[in-house]
């Protein structure tokens, strides 16, 4: 009997009793497809993810300071009086590998304009802060250095915040009122930034923008600022940049205890890290069911051993080999697995993109993850259908005949 007999003769096997081989392969399309959805999902998620971190910036290194616990009994100096503008001048002048320094100032106010009134964050900034935070403007324009220089009362908005303040309106060349706390201040809306959604920072389209002198001596009336967003020299000198701001400050402040730097590249490799942990560990989760479907092969192929003894007593008495019943029974065991696990992907990939639907971010099925599940599913039939296939093919032919 030749290889392709044996072939026909399994799927012809497993045609006899459809209800039976849908209900075999039932446990295979749910473990496939759960699979295939969580890694997709997962995968999604962390481009997504991902995206949003490459938005902040070109190269970019966030600065901020830390106040470490007092010792001894004695309260610890609040080191942020140390971040300055002077501070921000020195490190872009005298570090090789940062390009760009931008002082930060924030605060939550409340911005009026008209009869309207909206809560938002202020922050104060220099001019190459929008080619620091790959973020550009959609009309009119940004901070300049003579703002900043000039202390001029000018205002850039977010994309939301100029609409809730402004509706349909063209906000460049108006007015609005600052109020932070008891302070009130007059500005001129100079431009509005392009939109561009949720980022690290916060809600970057409910955020006004201020020259950082304004911010500092109008609205805040202090001295230093609350962060420094820098921008290295190239990504291929990212690294050099974060060691020379390291040790700047180290020399500066005297201790590595009162800052913290943070690159791109870090938050890209702790997430990319965290977000395969995650996948890999539910899709461990999910694989779990495809073991379980690999058991519901196997009990279904041990009953069909059982019902089809005469059968198989009957082949056997005719000639039949051992290794031609033993290939049949995993045939059809493998078929089992490879038609649950493509049907199974198709839910999946369904799955996917509805439970991405709902979620808003993107199911991607990548084809690594077809190869896996496809892959461990047939592996599956494989492993679970050698028993009842060696059972059957180690049937003694007289004894087969006999049973009832």
């Amino acid at each position: 009997m030749s290889v392709l007999d044996t072939i026909r003769t399994a799927i012809h096997s497993l045609r006899a009793n459809p209800l039976r081989s849908i209900l075999s392969m039932l446990g295979i399309i749910i473990g496939v497809a759960a699979v295939v959805s969580v890694v997709s999902i997962g995968t999604g998620g962390q481009q997504q993810v991902l995206a949003n971190i490459g938005q902040l910036g070109s190269n970019l290194i966030t600065v901020m300071p830390r106040v470490p616990r007092g010792t001894a009994g004695r309260v610890q100096q609040d080191v942020r009086s140390m971040f300055t503008v002077a501070m921000a001048e020195d490190m872009e002048r005298l570090l090789p590998d940062v390009i760009n320094v931008v002082p930060v100032v924030t605060t939550r106010g409340r911005l009026v304009a008209g009869g309207v009134n909206v809560q938002a964050t202020l922050v104060g900034v220099t001019s190459p802060y929008t080619e620091v935070m790959n973020y550009r403007v959609a009309d009119g324009r940004f901070i300049s250095e003579w703002d900043v220089s000039a202390q001029q009362p000018v205002i850039v908005l977010g994309a939301e915040l100029a609409k809730d303040l402004f509706e349909d309106a063209d906000p460049v060349g108006q007015e609005i009122i600052a109020v932070v706390g008891n302070r009130r201040q007059v500005l001129r809306v100079v431009g509005v930034m392009e939109p561009r959604g949720q980022a690290m920072g916060g809600d970057l389209d409910s955020q006004a923008y201020l020259p950082v002198s304004t911010m500092m001596d109008r609205i805040m009336k202090t001295r230093s600022v609350s962060y420094f967003a820098a921008q290295a020299r190239g990504s291929e000198r990212a690294a050099e940049a974060v060691a020379q701001v390291e040790f700047f400050l180290r020399r500066r402040l005297g201790s590595t205890d009162y800052f913290r730097v943070i690159s791109q590249d870090q938050i890209l490799e702790t997430m990319s890290a965290v977000t395969q942990t995650l996948s890999l560990m539910l899709g461990g989760i999910a694989g779990i069911s495809l073991v379980v479907g690999g058991i519901g092969i196997m009990n279904i192929m041990l009953v069909s051993v059982t019902e089809r003894t005469r059968e198989i007593g009957i082949r056997k008495a005719l000639g039949a080999k051992r290794r031609t019943i033993l290939f049949q029974f995993l045939v059809e065991a493998v078929t089992l697995s490879a038609l649950g696990g493509v049907l199974g992907l198709a839910l999946g990939w369904v799955g996917a993109r509805v439970i991405g639907y709902i979620g808003g971010w993107p199911g991607v099925v990548t084809a690594g993850s077809v190869a896996v599940a496809l892959g461990f599913s047939t592996a599956v039939g494989l492993f679970f259908g050698i028993y009842p296939a060696m059972k059957a093919s180690r049937l003694d032919p007289v004894q087969a005949l006999s049973f009832e």
